[in-house]
Order: structure tokens, then sequence, then C-alpha cells
């Protein structure tokens, strides 16, 4: 592997004329997840008839911010507004989890005395 592997087109979506490299998938990737997050809160919502911030919103939230923070990082693009506007939310997502599994604990259907 070439040290710019991760910033190379992939060669076999040339053919639609898109500069995908590997960096860029995984930034789209984690964008489209962190993006996604509000689908899943809207349907738990919608669920409960209230709102409802479910767990999965976390890990979407973790799992987005961290993809796309290391996209704004390591790839050709190493902008540092990407940086900061992925960074804080990496660890409010954090936490928040933290919180959910400490006050819930690693299973969320069992009941809370």
């Amino acid at each position: 592997m070439t040290p710019d592997f991760m910033n190379s087109p992939i060669p076999w979506l040339a053919w639609t004329g898109l500069h995908m490299s590997p960096w860029k998938v995984i930034g789209l990737t984690g964008a489209l997840m962190f993006g996604g997050r509000w689908i899943v809160q809207f349907l738990a919502s919608r669920k409960h008839r209230k709102p409802v911030i479910p767990r999965l919103f976390w890990y979407m939230s973790l799992a987005g911010s961290a993809m796309t923070l290391s996209y704004f990082l390591f790839s050709q693009k190493q902008d540092s507004v990407g940086v900061i506007q992925n960074l804080f939310p990496s660890f409010t997502a954090a936490y928040s989890l933290y919180l959910d599994i400490r006050h819930r604990g690693w299973r969320r259907d069992r009941a809370t005395h």
C-alpha cells in the first residue's frame, strides 16, 4: 500500500466520475450516521408519543462524530473548522452515553427500582 492510499480515488468507482477516496467514504458514512440519528430519535418519540432519546442515538452520535472527525484530521482535507465542529459533539455523545449506561445499566429493558 502506498502512503497516500487513503486519499487516492477508489479505482472501481472511476466509471461514476466521482472522486471517492477511502477517507471520503469514512467521512460521508459518519455524516450520514450523525444525521441519521435524528430519524432514530423521531421514530422512538413517535412510538412512545413523547420526546425520547434512545441509546442508539448516542451510539450513532459517537460513531458519526468519530468518523467525521477522523476524516477532517487525517485526510487531505485537514480542515480545522471540521475538526472543531466534530470534536465537541464527540465528547457530549460519549458523556451522554456514559450517563445513560450508568443510569439504566447495560440492559435498558431491566426494571429500575
